[in-house]
């Protein structure tokens, strides 16, 4: 099957509580904080639609209003963008799951996590997804003294293998970038009501089809109040990951 970015959907989990980040970021949801003049998630539309990605599902819960306020329809960015509001915090797996009557017309589709952003060529990605047939393709990054991350173990033909948990180790691991492909097959896998996907639907799935696709450019996470910090002297090299021919902050 070959890539259309046309037909392609795009899952941005964006309802989580975002604890970690209240000390600076007291009563904005996570994915609206501020970097630079922007809102983090709007850096993500952009991405989305500079790639020619333009039919987005938010998976909402916490202050779900704020983000749609926000937001809207998303006609300010040339996409379309529907909600899905958990009724009650259900995870990262869990919001996908309730999500699933909005996929229903698409045989895979991308899924991002809210706060993090990943420099990356999606159609690069889903076709290596295609390619391998799996069920869910993560992308990964090599990244050093990063202990607050667990590792992604991966073997040859990049299939994973395993995750090891955080630890206070010097070493260089692969870690999760927080962005996937996933396979309709998914929703075989996850349950009704809340569930982690990273937690509880990853590791079941390394006998049916889990990959990895390796990455090298900027990522950021604005999961803490450092590395919030230090997203905000890398608004501009952001900007222009998320979108090389169009200048920060304008949104057509």
């Amino acid at each position: 099957m070959s890539y259309s970015s046309e037909s392609t959907k795009a899952v941005l989990l964006v309802g989580g509580l975002g604890t970690r980040l209240r000390s600076v970021v007291p009563s904005t949801p996570k994915p609206l904080a501020s970097v630079g003049d922007r809102p983090f998630l709007e850096l993500l539309v952009q991405q989305l639609r500079c790639q020619g990605i333009r039919r987005l599902v938010l998976c909402t819960g916490y202050l779900a209003e704020d983000i749609e306020k926000q937001l809207g329809d998303g006609g300010k960015w040339q996409v379309t963008i529907e909600y899905s509001k958990e009724p009650h915090p259900m995870g990262t797996g869990g919001a996908v799951k309730f999500a699933e009557p909005l996929l229903r017309d698409v045989s895979d589709f991308l899924v991002m996590n809210g706060d993090s952003f990943m420099e990356i060529d999606f159609q690069e990605l889903v076709n290596s997804h295609r390619k391998s047939g799996g069920i869910v393709t993560i992308a990964v990054l090599r990244m050093k003294n990063e202990i607050r991350y667990g590792t992604v173990q991966v073997t040859t033909g990049d299939r994973v293998s395993g995750f090891k948990e955080k630890s206070q180790s010097d070493g260089t691991g692969l870690v999760n970038a927080g962005i996937y492909v996933f396979s309709r097959r998914i929703f075989d896998y996850i349950p009704e009501g809340p569930a982690s996907l990273e937690r509880d639907i990853f590791p079941k799935l390394l006998d049916h089809g889990l990959y990895a696709s390796k990455q090298h450019g900027v990522f950021i996470d604005i999961g803490t109040p450092e590395d919030y910090t230090r997203a905000q002297g890398l608004v501009r090299r952001l900007y222009e990951a998320a979108c090389p021919k169009q200048p920060p902050g304008i949104s057509d």
